[in-house]
């Protein structure tokens, strides 16, 4: 595999969907991971990130828009502990309810599957981050259909240990744009991480396409201290 420069990869791709990226910054100072979620629908597309305690949540940005929650309204980051969970949908309760059980994030998946969303069967992409004792280290899962067939599911974890400063992994729910939408193929890409966390967000946020883009969320995490900041970005304001 060959390192990506990820702003090219956003900007060659109209509709990635939603997108997790979890790395290692240039100085090797900080754990840093990137979500963001587009949308090509006035439900999706009528969304902010907000804050919740060390994590965020999704918020309709006009209630009075609001139709179905059950898809786009959920708590993308979640923090117990050490670890730091970044999911595109409410499994991220279960990673956390699961692992606060001393269930491994492999196995708290297990009970989930591909979203309810016929005909896209949009895939559930997860990530966790563990920072401790100045170590560190990341795992990414996808849990898919069965090349767009339903009843059959494909559960993929990829798991990093001591991540080299200056790169990560991406993983999104979509090949590209489509109807049905074309799931995410293969391993998460290898990609490039450069600067600080405003350098990290803006360059993120401005490659993302203007009419789909929603929101972006940046966290970089001290892996010395545990100490972290973070970045929200929300087209909507």
């Amino acid at each position: 595999m060959e390192k990506q420069n990820l702003s090219e990869i956003l900007k060659s791709n109209s509709y990635p969907g939603r997108g997790i990226v979890i790395g290692k910054s240039a100085d090797g100072k900080y754990a840093v991971t990137a979500y963001f979620i587009m949308g090509r629908s006035t439900n999706s597309r009528n969304r902010v990130f907000v804050e919740d305690g060390n994590g965020i949540r999704t918020q309709a940005f006009d209630e009075s828009k609001l139709e179905d929650p059950s898809l786009i309204i959920y708590a993308p980051v979640r923090v117990l502990g050490n670890k730091t969970i970044v999911t595109n949908g409410d499994q991220t309760d279960t990673i956390y309810e699961g692992m606060d059980k001393q269930m491994t994030f492999e196995q708290s998946l297990r009970s989930r599957c591909y979203e309810p969303d016929a005909p896209n069967l949009t895939p559930r992409i997860s990530g966790i981050m563990h920072v401790e004792n100045g170590k560190y280290n990341y795992a990414l899962s996808i849990l898919k259909s069965n090349n767009g067939r339903e009843g059959a599911h494909n559960r993929y974890t990829f798991a990093y240990e001591n991540p080299f400063a200056g790169e990560g992994h991406f993983i999104h729910t979509y090949e590209s744009d489509g109807n049905p939408l074309p799931s995410f193929e293969g391993e998460p890409t290898w990609v490039g991480i450069s600067g600080d966390i405003d350098t990290f967000a803006n360059e993120v946020w401005n490659s993302l396409n203007e009419d789909n883009k929603v929101s972006l969320f940046v966290r970089y995490i001290d892996i010395a201290t545990g100490n972290f900041e973070s970045r929200i970005i929300n087209k909507n304001k």
